[in-house]
């Protein structure tokens, strides 16, 4: 890791978490990156870190689908999905589509995504919203990748602890 991972960003120098969540909100892996970095190239490292166990066996690498936004939209994110057999539910960016378009029938198919399914998508959001409800991962006061990385995985074990021990009526 570089050595504080921060980077120029809008908001000055930061550091950007690119996650992914299961449907009940819960955090399943993490990437941490300067603040500069692109999304979509973080696509396929966080879905290489995606371990969930089950009672026997192995943990489950492959989910059955994967909704994210425009921002993940890439030729190769969707290659990668499609490879694995898992549902892409991630629309198509504007430019995309009419470079696409322009290309005429060698451009390829539009982009077809489950819109009930990419309803969903905003559990990304309100994890990102229970993360940051820690004061020292809203305003990032470790100055070191590891010690804020580990504060994320703190934060994430409480999260599912707190889920895990709700009982329900």
């Amino acid at each position: 890791m570089k050595a504080a991972l921060l980077g120029r960003s809008r908001g000055g120098q930061t550091s950007k978490v690119h996650l992914a969540a299961d449907r009940k909100c819960r955090p399943l892996a993490f990437v941490l990156t300067a603040g500069q970095a692109a999304d979509s190239p973080q696509f396929i490292p966080v879905l290489a870190k995606v371990r969930v166990p089950g009672p026997v066996g192995r943990p489950r690498t492959r989910p059955d689908a994967v909704a994210g936004d425009k921002a993940y939209s890439s030729r190769g994110n969707r290659a990668y999905l499609r490879k694995r057999g898992i549902k892409v539910v991630i629309p198509e960016k504007k430019d995309q589509a009419a470079n696409r378009k322009k290309k005429g029938s060698g451009g390829g198919r539009p982009v077809r995504h489950d819109a009930d399914l990419y309803k969903e998508r905003n559990t990304v959001e309100r994890l990102i919203n229970k993360l940051k409800a820690w004061r020292g991962i809203a305003t990032r006061y470790d100055k070191t990748p590891g010690s804020y990385l580990a504060g994320l995985h703190l934060r994430a074990s409480m999260i599912w602890i707190k889920e895990l021990t709700q009982t329900t009526p």
